[in-house]
Parts: structure tokens; sequence; C-alpha cells
């Protein structure tokens, strides 16, 4: 079901819910019938108007449904009502998303970070959802007074529970912290594959390194960063990792779980933004993925934007495309990787060519053009023009160099 106000745009309600009738599919459910609301204001008790609620609960009989998934973030009230309602089970986004997850984690890294997000996710729809459930523990000799409701000490023991996790990933977030070390002590580029869930990362990372990586046209298909080899004509030898999908409106929970994983995409030189080109929302995707670099302070890393998936795109979806540097590859079929590649040694180069540009006032309509072909470290203005700080390939180097004031050259 989806559910929004009216000062939200229907467009979005719709895409939204399209994508959770996915979510749903990819958690192992079928689908008999979506409906959508918008309200004005939404219900504290119930989230959803009350002729809705009717409405719904007649659906659900009809259809012989077992699962009502709501297209918003519900409260434990919200939960017991709906299910009083309706006698069935009813879960919104947040726990479908974390449904998905807790299938398809493998490793035991995997298995704790979607344990913490549950227990997360769990901890605060508790309150006032328990039908009840305050009888007091205790009594007898020793154990005299008010003593725990069945809530405070489930409570309890999740908050524990949870340090106990977190304390386990500290662990694993130590141990790749020292091999990213080891890798920076011996000047290994990294690149980070990056981007909405079901772009087709996984097979990106398995043309790249000749991989066999689980790679399947579903959402949340990869859970567990995987860091292959990549060799690369005319650069050292460098190192390819693929991470978890992104996708709209991703729980908060999730992200401070997967923080261990997050961290590899974090100290990643380069990132490289997979993109289906065939998806309907292809630009909405984009749009996702680059809020949450900002969110997670990666705007300032160089990124190569692959398009994918083009053997499934019209010709005419790549007139769409304004994104620098970049590439129409498919993991499929392999088209594009060689380019990629080329783009990854030019990325490398720039990784040793930091520069600084000088833009006089008359000439400041190029900084928009040198920040879509490159990343701009740093900005100053002054009354005559503006002094940038980038990375340049030895190309982009030659382009710019009427601007050039020093060249810097590490290593």
């Amino acid at each position: 079901m989806g559910v929004g106000l009216k000062s939200e745009v229907f467009t979005e309600l719709k895409e939204s819910l399209f994508e959770l009738e996915e979510l749903a599919t990819a958690a192992g459910g079928e689908v008999v019938g979506s409906i959508t609301q918008v309200l004005q204001a939404y219900n504290p008790a119930t989230l959803i108007g009350t002729g809705k609620v009717s409405e719904i609960g007649d659906l659900v009989r009809e259809s012989r449904a077992s699962v009502v998934a709501v297209d918003h973030q519900l409260s434990g009230v919200q939960i017991r009502n709906l299910e009083n309602e309706w006698k069935v089970r009813v879960v919104d986004r947040n726990q479908v998303i974390l449904d998905i997850f807790a299938q398809r984690a493998q490793t035991y890294e995997g298995k704790l970070q979607v344990e913490l997000a549950q227990m997360l996710d769990q901890l605060p729809r508790m309150v006032d959802a328990w039908m009840g459930s305050l009888s007091r523990q205790g009594g007898g000799i020793g154990t005299r007074g008010p003593g725990e409701s069945a809530l405070e000490m489930d409570r309890r023991r999740i908050k524990e529970r949870v340090k106990a996790i977190k304390k386990q990933l500290d662990n694993v977030r130590q141990h790749r912290s020292q091999h990213r070390s080891s890798r920076r002590r011996n000047r290994i580029p990294s690149f980070a594959l990056i981007g909405y869930t079901n772009a087709g990362k996984s097979t990106i990372l398995n043309q790249l390194t000749q991989s066999n990586v689980l790679a399947k046209d579903q959402l949340f298909a990869t859970l567990d960063p995987t860091t292959r080899k990549v060799h690369l004509d005319g650069a050292p030898p460098s190192v390819v990792t693929d991470t978890v999908g992104f996708i709209r409106r991703l729980p908060t929970n999730l992200i401070e779980a997967f923080k261990a994983t997050l961290e590899e995409s974090a100290e990643a030189d380069i990132l490289i933004h997979v993109i289906d080109l065939s998806s309907d929302q292809m630009q909405t995707q984009i749009e996702v993925v680059e809020k949450l670099m900002i969110e997670f302070g990666w705007q300032a890393k160089p990124v190569i934007h692959v398009f994918n998936k083009v053997d499934r795109a019209g010709f005419e979806k790549q007139f769409q495309v304004k994104a620098f540097p970049r590439v129409f590859a498919s993991g499929l079929t392999g088209e594009g990787i060689e380019r990629l590649k080329r783009l990854m040694v030019e990325q490398i180069e720039a990784l040793s060519n930091e520069v600084e540009l000088f833009i006089p006032k008359l000439s400041e309509h190029t900084i928009f053009e040198i920040g879509r072909e490159t990343t701009i470290l740093k900005r100053e203005q002054g009354s005559s023009g503006t002094l940038l700080r980038v990375n340049l390939t030895s190309a982009l180097l030659n382009r710019w160099k009427e601007y050039l004031v020093t060249v810097d050259t590490f290593g």
C-alpha cells in the first residue's frame, strides 16, 4: 500500500509503491493487489484514514492475503492497530528491506549487520506495542518490589545484544582498516563500485576482474563487500570492491549497521558509479545515489559514471546522459569494458596530478565545465577570479593549461 500527503508529488508516490512491490517480490512474496491513499495529515493511530482501513480489510479477505506491506514507516502502535483490524501481519518498507537482507546475508559479518539493523529498527516500535504485555516479574523472598515489566526486560536484553554486536563489528572494522592501510603503504590504487540496487555492479566487477561473483537480476543480490584485483594496462596493480546497493529512503538503521561495509567505499581512491541505463527511473536513481554520497561525505572523490545495460536500453537514452567522465557499457556482453579500463587508468594518473587553476572573472563560466570533467577539491573566490584545486588527467591538464598556476606531483 502506498500512502502520502497532498503536499508530496504523486508520481514519486507511485514510483515508490512500484519499488515496494519489487521489494516484496524479492522478499519471496507474491503481490495480489495494491492501493494508494493521499492524505491531508497522517492518522497517529493507523497512519491512514478509517475508511481506507475498512476498504483494505475487505481486500485482504477477498484476496486471502497473509501480509500487508505499507510504503511508509509505521510505529509499533500503528502496526498493532492495523493487525487487529485486518487479522494479518503488517510490515512497513523498512521491515521488507530488512527481511531481504536477512535472507541474503551469507557471511558472519553480514549476518551480524542485519541482526543489528533489525534490533535498531525494533527498539522504537516496542513502546505501547505490546498489547498489555506489562506483567510484573519477580515475587517471593528476595524479589519484592515493582520488578521489571516484560517490555522493559525485553528492551534491556535487546540493548545488551546491540552493544555486543557493535563490539564484534568494531573488530571487523579494525580488520578491514588494517587491510586498507596495507594497500596504502604498498600504494595500491583502489576503486569502489557504488550505485542503486540492481544496477549491475557485480556483473561489471566480473567483467573487470574476470571473477565469478554472484550476480543476479534482483534487488540487493550483493550484501557483503567483495574485493578483487584488476589488471590495467599502464597502471600499477589495483583493486575493485563491490558493495551493497542503495535505494530510496534507505533505512537509517541499515546505514548505521553497515558502517563497516560502507567504509570500503569511503576509503576508496576512486568511485565507479554504476547506473542502469535501461531503467525508466534512471534519473531518480542517480539523484538518490548522489544525495547519499553527499550524506556520507564522498562528494569530493573522483567518480567514473558507468551507464550499464546498454544492450537493453534504446539508443535515445544515451542523449539523456550528462555526467562526465562516463562510459556506456554492458556487464552482460562486455561492451564498453575496455573503455572503462582506460578511464580507470586516467583517473589513477590524475591522483598524482593535483594542480591549481586560476579562472579569471570573465571566464568563470568554465568552472561548471571543469566540475563536470573532474572533482574540484578546493575553491577560493577572489576579487579578480577563482582559484581551483583539482585532479587532472594528462589530457585534461593539456586542455586547461592556460589556467594552470602550479603542478604538485606526489610520489
